[in-house]
């Protein structure tokens, strides 16, 4: 996730989690084995050419088995990546409402599994962001979610669990609105990049968490990491991550 961004609701509030949607009605019918057709939605993931196309698979993967979690965190981790690149705010506020109810649905088939947990999580993230209103309701359920899998796995998501719990207690607001805190943002962010070092997303938050205590020359190492890691890694979203690193060292 590149941004997390909290407005905490001041006229109107509204509940971060509802009633997810049955598995079928969102899922086709299985044509194959939940083996194979995770395989398949790996890789059409890893090509990132078609995000829906991935998330479909995904679905259907959960619908075929649905005790496993990594079926629907790659439906919540497709719908991630294509919030981020609509450009339309409606799109984006459904996608991400329909994330969270994936998200749901992992809990609720494969209750406390890390990468439930964390990809619940990261979907109430997105939620918040595009309805702004959830915001107040989503902050503490993130925190707590993202606590459990930092204790259960926190290699999920190469160091996300503690990546995005950073990212979280630097962005949202401070006591008494939210949890922010600065301070203990930065044990979270060094304890990502711990468990991936080589991960520029995890630099990035570290360099986040570096400038915001106040030590700007370790944050411009950190910075200047994540772009030498970005600009040789060939994943889809490098270069993202590489112009979030330049315009952080600008």
């Amino acid at each position: 996730m590149k941004r997390l961004v909290i407005v905490l609701c001041s006229m109107a509030c509204a509940h971060a989690l509802g009633t997810p949607p049955p598995i079928e009605s969102i899922a086709p019918p299985p044509r194959e084995d939940p083996a194979q057709l995770l395989k398949e939605a790996d890789e059409e993931w890893s090509r990132r050419f078609d995000a829906a196309r991935a998330e479909r698979l995904y679905l259907e993967a959960a619908r075929a088995n649905p005790r496993d979690p990594a079926a629907y965190a790659g439906a919540v981790r497709a719908k991630a990546f294509r919030i981020g690149r609509s450009k339309d705010g409606n799109e984006r506020g459904r996608l991400a409402g329909e994330a969270v109810g994936i998200g749901q649905l992992c809990e609720e088939n494969a209750p406390r599994a890390p990468l439930c947990d964390y990809w619940l999580a990261a979907a109430l993230g997105l939620q918040a962001r595009e309805r702004a209103a959830t915001g107040h309701d989503a902050l503490p359920k993130m925190v707590e979610l993202l606590r459990r899998a930092a204790a259960s796995d926190p290699s999920v998501d190469r160091g996300g669990p503690h990546r995005l719990l950073a990212t979280l207690l630097l962005r949202a607001p401070g006591w008494p609105l939210g949890p922010g805190d600065e301070e203990s943002a930065l044990p979270q962010a060094q304890a990502a990049v711990r468990i991936d070092p080589a991960y520029a997303p995890n630099q990035l938050a570290l360099g986040e968490a570096l400038r915001k205590n106040g030590r700007a020359a370790e944050a411009r190492a950190a910075y200047a990491e994540a772009l030498r890691l970005a600009t040789a890694d060939g994943d889809p979203d490098a270069s993202g991550w590489a112009d979030e690193a330049l315009a952080a060292l600008h």
